[in-house]
């Protein structure tokens, strides 16, 4: 009798426990709970799946609770029904803000590239065979996509084993010849991890579904390798795509690279910084230049510790990444900072970012996106995405996709205003 008393009281206490988490978790995604140490990477990760996927958040909150109400007294289960009542209210916002996700994408290339803007790429560039429809994003479907378009897997591209490996995303019918425009990719993971598979798939497939050539790079990651290594290696990796990538159906004259987070940083730091010859060690005279970047999440100040970075990054590039001190070797710390490259020739960019970005804190990009705008001659389109988190684009959610498709506008439009350019006779074939 006694052991039974205590399962009981056991259950009514663990069907409070996850009530409680369930509105924790739930609240987390509309504000992170924790922005220091491990706690934050909780908080980003239990935000992410929250607000990423919230229908399949609430069938599960819901289903569990179904299955354990009926051995729960009264006013316990009066109680975790409410509490999850809230949660599914809550849920259910986060399901209209990820399929509304359009909205303040469209205002920002509006805002950025005017109305009269492109709003798609219809007739841009010669496209594959066949319908060339983008397929949906979706979580499924982004475990299996690779399969479906990476036909020329680990190239290699340095000196480096697979830390200097790249895929080629592409149509299979894609014409050899074609000249598509190419998207280059840079992996995240705070320069210690990360993979050139897993990330960037809902961009990526959409692109490559529509014609694109798009290829993602590994580089080499610390902590056995030390700044500006990372810069180096996706510098190399770039020049290789200039040269090589027509062989595989690309238009070398017009790359846009991209990246989130840490690959948000190098992408960022390799479009403003073209052919400098410090990170191009022994091919100085390759070309580097990109026509586009568009950035997600990423971290372009490395010298604001004290009000713009995540407080473990102080640390992190201190011990691990540029193993200095941030205090007695300030000038590496500017130069490794895209915002510090800034200038009037910079290419267009598009910069992406999360308002509940747990890891690298808005104002990062908020700060950059300004002095691009006081400075560049180019299209500046910034679109800061509400409850959205770090990596939000990375799991196929609504919100993915509807990032995918404004990267795709806003490509279509640079794109369209190149080569009218090109055909006045107002830039290079390299510019």
């Amino acid at each position: 009798m006694r052991k039974a008393r205590i399962v009981h009281i056991a259950r009514q206490a663990g069907a409070l426990a996850v009530a409680a988490v369930t509105a924790a978790s739930t609240l987390n995604g509309y504000r992170p709970l924790a922005r220091r140490g491990y706690p934050s990477m909780v908080s980003f990760g239990f935000g992410l799946v929250v607000s990423e996927f919230p229908l399949q958040t609430l069938v599960s909150q819901l289903g569990g609770l179904a299955l354990t109400a009926r051995r729960l007294t009264r006013p316990v289960r009066a109680i975790a029904w409410v509490v999850a009542g809230i949660s599914a209210v809550g849920l259910l916002n986060f399901n209209r803000a990820g399929h509304r996700a359009g909205v303040p994408l469209r205002e920002a290339l509006d805002r950025g590239l005017g109305t009269a803007r492109r709003t798609d790429s219809t007739g841009l560039w010669r496209r594959a065979a066949g319908a060339g429809t983008a397929k949906s994003a979706g979580a499924l479907r982004m475990l299996r996509i690779y399969r479906d378009y990476t036909h020329d897997a680990d190239i290699s591209y340095g000196d480096y084993g697979s830390a200097n490996h790249l895929d080629i995303w592409r149509r299979p019918d894609l014409a050899p010849a074609g000249k598509a425009p190419v998207l280059f990719q840079i992996p995240g993971g705070a320069w210690i991890t990360g993979n050139k598979r897993g990330q960037a798939h809902p961009l990526m497939s959409h692109l490559a579904e529509l014609g694109w050539i798009c290829v993602a790079a590994n580089y080499r990651h610390s902590p056995r390798n030390t700044w500006p290594d990372h810069i180096v290696d996706v510098k190399r990796a770039l020049a290789w795509v200039k040269t090589h990538i027509a062989e595989y159906g690309g238009d070398p004259d017009f790359i846009a690279i991209t990246g989130g987070s840490a690959g948000g940083h190098l992408s960022s730091l390799a479009a403003l910084t073209p052919n400098d010859p410090r990170y191009q060690p022994g091919f100085e005279d390759v070309d580097t230049g990109v026509q586009a970047a568009v950035p997600f999440y990423g971290v372009y100040d490395f010298t604001r510790f004290e009000d713009a970075m995540h407080p473990s990054m102080p640390e992190l590039l201190e011990q691990m990444v540029i193993k200095q001190p941030h205090k007695t070797s300030f000038e590496t710390y500017v130069d490794a900072s895209p915002v510090n490259h800034v200038a009037a020739d910079a290419p267009p960019f598009f910069v992406l970012h999360g308002t509940n970005d747990s890891l690298v804190p808005v104002e990062q990009a908020r700060a950059f996106v300004a002095k691009l705008r006081d400075v560049s001659t180019q299209p500046v389109v910034y679109a800061e995405l509400p409850f959205a988190q770090h990596a939000f684009d990375m799991l196929g959610s609504a919100r993915a996709a509807h990032a995918a498709v404004a990267v795709e506008q806003f490509l279509a439009e640079i794109y369209e205003n190149r080569h009218q350019a090109r055909r006045s006779g107002s830039v290079t074939a390299t510019s």
